[in-house]
């Protein structure tokens, strides 16, 4: 059996209230980074090698060590629970099985910020999961480990709950900053970035759900023993949002560096494919990355069993390669359509797009018409070329990452499943109608 740190304790009976997470083991994290210097804990995170795991990947530790201490300015920390990324499920999950380990992980990492305000920014959909939080909260406030003088050390710390409008864009740190301003929610341009101006002008730290949840291990285990769990630089475990052509979707808790192959045929994990079917693709981090097809997913370009990994998944580039983004792994057999699929993935991002570049807006809407027009049997060669065309210009021409969320997906899908493309044109009557329970709206669904 694999193991579990985040959800060892998700199946007891009552976890969700202070009593029973209290007894096994709740708030130990912070009773001992309360006694830590704000510094030492930094560097206990640091040690540990976590990486943010919302989407970057990049290192939580020097991410907190960036963070402006000017003298007499307020600082925050936003823990980002916008999730809205398609085929991505594993925040919500575990804010709704285990509130109180999100509100360890805030007032843990508040205390190596010199944090006094914090605030969890949550998608607007998850109304059900503000009751649970907000209740969460208050058995928090009233057990004292949160508001005036923490355990009796001087510290004060509020947190709060504040609802989106369940805008995608505002999963994008900065636009989720200017959506907690109160402001529309578009992407600031960076720098300055919000380590040195982020909320109100101040500095300020966001991270992912679970991100900050794995905290409280990393600092219950030290670092070190933390590092030790995982591979390379992959340190750790990590939440999996499984959904498809599988027999078992659902999230997943993996230690880094199991294989791809593991994952999908394991009983553990996602048991197989479903009534038996072929693998045929498989998008490995949320609707964001790269595409890629059986033999690719399954292996490296050197022909070594592909890991679940950060480096183990991008091994190979975009060439070859995809990226563990926030964990969202879609499974396609064999009766699944590349071409169908991608069509409701650039809807999204056209749909979600803020407007506020022109690459982005324009294009997203432009490669929706092309896709449309290719599904509906009036698609050309020259169609797919074009597809090709603007996501290129697309890419890295946005100030934020959903210009490249929405061409990643086309550039992949045309790079490894061209045949398919030219196959709608050349035989329009055929594959015109597709089967629609193999749409991306129902490989997502985890039953």
């Amino acid at each position: 059996m694999g193991r579990k740190i985040l959800l060892e304790h998700d199946n007891v009976p009552g976890i969700q209230g202070y009593d029973v997470y209290r007894k096994n083991g709740g708030y130990a994290s912070v009773e001992k980074a309360i006694k830590m210097t704000p510094e030492a804990i930094v560097e206990e995170v640091k040690k540990s090698g976590l990486r943010g795991r919302g989407g970057a990947g990049f290192p939580t530790g020097m991410k907190w060590s960036f963070l402006a201490k000017p003298e007499g300015v307020a600082r925050y920390l936003v823990c980002n629970a916008d999730e809205s990324e398609p085929g991505t499920f594993k925040d919500r999950y575990l804010m709704s099985r285990i509130p109180h380990l999100l509100i360890e992980g805030m007032i843990t990492s508040s205390l190596a910020l010199g944090v006094k305000t914090a605030y969890i920014y949550i998608r607007g959909e998850f109304f059900y999961i503000v009751r649970i939080l907000e209740k969460a909260i208050n058995e928090a406030y009233a057990n004292g480990w949160l508001g005036k003088n923490i355990l009796g050390s001087g510290v004060d710390l509020d947190l709060y709950v504040h609802v989106g409008a369940g805008a995608y864009i505002c999963g994008e740190e900065t636009a989720l900053l200017e959506s907690l301003e109160g402001k529309r929610g578009n992407p600031r341009i960076k720098p300055p970035f919000p380590a040195i101006a982020g909320l109100y002008g101040c500095p300020t730290v966001v991270n992912n759900v679970e991100t900050i949840a794995a905290v409280v291990p990393v600092i219950n285990m030290g670092g070190e023993e933390y590092a030790k769990i995982g591979i390379g630089k992959s340190a750790g475990t990590k939440l999996i949002s499984a959904s498809g052509h599988i027999n078992k979707p659902g999230v997943y808790e993996i230690e880094m560096g199991i294989t791809v192959e593991d994952f999908i045929y394991s009983d553990e994990y996602c048991g197989g494919m479903l009534n038996g079917g072929k693998l045929k693709a498989v998008v490995a981090g949320g609707s964001s990355v790269p595409i890629l097809p059986a033999d690719k997913i399954l292996s490296t370009a050197n022909g070594e069993k592909r890991l679940m990994s950060y480096e183990g998944l991008a091994d190979g580039g975009f060439a070859t390669g995809t990226m563990l983004g926030s964990g969202g792994f879609i499974v396609m057999d064999e009766t699944a359509s590349v071409v169908q699929n991608l069509h409701t993935f650039a809807r999204f991002y056209h749909h979600e797009s803020c407007g506020q570049c022109s690459p982005c807006r324009e294009g997203t809407g432009w490669m929706e018409k092309i896709l449309h027009k290719i599904l509906d049997g009036h698609g050309t060669l020259a169609d797919v070329d074009l597809l090709w065309e603007i996501q290129g210009k697309i890419e890295g021409n946005t100030i934020c990452p959903l210009g490249d969320a929405a061409a990643w997906p086309v550039a992949s899908a045309i790079r490894h499943f061209r045949s398919e493309f030219e196959a709608y044109v050349n035989n329009p009557g055929v594959l015109k109608e597709v089967n629609h329970y193999n749409n991306v709206y129902n490989l997502v669904k985890t039953h």
